[in-house]
């Protein structure tokens, strides 16, 4: 995983799957417009950052050592796997809330976004594995030039996607249907599996 334009994807991939972030920003576009959803998105990236440099500074000190690397990979891959599984399984629950209410302030959004990923317990899980398993990774062969590029290459897949969010939810909401999110859901499952099995192979190459 050696391109720039692979941690862009895994940005996305991060940022895909149709859960409570996703969910909250959808109905923020659908009742008050473009700004509203991306700026919550921007809030709910806020908390991202603060995440990947707790984990940098906290795990990166210590990636070199092969037992640490073993176990962000297993964890990474637990986390990926595990996630891409449940939300397979869990396409049913994805329903939308189409209700209009009145306009919020932008700062309002913006603070919605960050608490709701900040609280949510799978944001932790996803950057202690995932971020945690990019670093063992990259750690081997990156400057860390070179692996401050890739970090923000995430964060743009990131914003690539709320960007997208927003703008579906407020431009082209007659598009908007339960079966076009479990569509979205579904292909970034299968992303979330593909990455799982990478970092179970790179813990199982290390291991044995």
């Amino acid at each position: 995983m050696n391109s720039i334009f692979a941690y862009v994807f895994l940005g996305v991939s991060l940022a895909a799957p149709v859960g409570p972030v996703n969910a909250a920003q959808l109905n923020t576009g659908i009742k008050n417009g473009f700004f509203h959803a991306w700026i919550f998105g921007f809030g709910a990236l806020l908390a991202d950052i603060l995440y990947m440099v707790l984990v940098y500074f906290g795990v990166g000190q210590f990636i070199d050592s092969p037992y640490i690397k073993i176990l962000l990979w297993s964890f990474g891959c637990f986390v990926l796997t595990y996630t891409g599984i449940e939300s397979i399984f869990s396409l049913h629950k994805i329903k939308l809330n189409f209700r209009k209410e009145k306009k919020i302030r932008l700062r309002q959004s913006l603070s919605s976004g960050f608490l709701l990923s900040l609280l949510n317990p799978l944001t932790i899980l996803f950057w202690l594995g995932i971020f945690g398993s990019v670093l063992a990774e990259a750690s081997q062969k990156l400057t860390e030039s070179q692996l401050l590029l890739y970090s923000f290459a995430i964060i743009a897949g990131i914003i690539l996607w709320d960007t997208f969010m927003a703008f579906l939810s407020s431009g082209a909401r007659k598009f908007l249907s339960n079966k076009f999110l479990i569509i979205i859901s579904i292909i970034s499952s299968l992303s979330m599996l593909g990455f799982g099995i990478y970092f179970g192979i790179q813990a199982y190459q290390l291991l044995f």
